[in-house]
């Protein structure tokens, strides 16, 4: 079969498209994740609750009310608060996601010092929309069980947190609660 230096080069167009429109989406899906976490990011920054209620999963709203939701955050602002925050590296595979994140603040109880966490953020794809499920190990959870490839080539981590103490970072290990008490 011989074949015409036209049909070769409407075929290498045809797998350069595709192969170029595949990487577009991947970078696409990429910058919607990264611009759904950093919205988020400034969201919890300025306090408003509400709209971070709306970013949760399905599944994390129905097990929770958006008052329940509210109250648990705004008491924890009398612990914290944020400044900023650095966006690592992203993967997205399908409708998941998981973003490295670093977020530093300060810690104002029970001692005011400087704060980071360093976490991954979860994101599931809900009706087109990157829903935030970090918090929601269910979520998560049932996500990564049913994406068993994605789980292997990305490893998941649990939280760090670090206080400064003497200008440099310390992991801050939380005391263990006793079992009996």
């Amino acid at each position: 079969m011989s074949w015409s230096k036209n049909k070769l080069i409407r075929l290498l167009c045809c797998g350069l498209t595709v192969v170029c429109l595949g990487t577009t989406i991947c970078a696409s899906d990429a910058a919607d994740v990264r611009a759904t976490v950093d919205r988020v990011f400034q969201q919890l920054k300025a306090k408003d609750y509400d709209s971070l209620y709306d970013v949760l999963p399905a599944t994390s709203r129905a097990r929770i009310t958006r008052e329940r939701f509210n109250s648990a955050l705004r008491a924890a602002q009398n612990v914290y608060s944020l400044d900023r925050m650095d966006v690592g590296a992203v993967k997205v595979a399908g409708d998941l996601a998981v973003v490295d994140t670093v977020l530093y603040g300060r810690v104002m109880l029970p001692v005011e010092t400087e704060g980071k966490i360093v976490v991954q953020q979860y994101l599931v794809r809900e009706d087109g929309k990157w829903r935030v499920a970090t918090g929601d190990r269910r979520t998560v959870n049932r996500f990564l069980q049913a994406n068993p490839a994605f789980r292997k080539s990305f490893s998941i981590r649990p939280p760090r947190i670090y206080v400064k103490r003497n200008g440099q970072w310390v992991e801050f290990t939380p005391p263990r609660r006793d079992a009996r008490t």
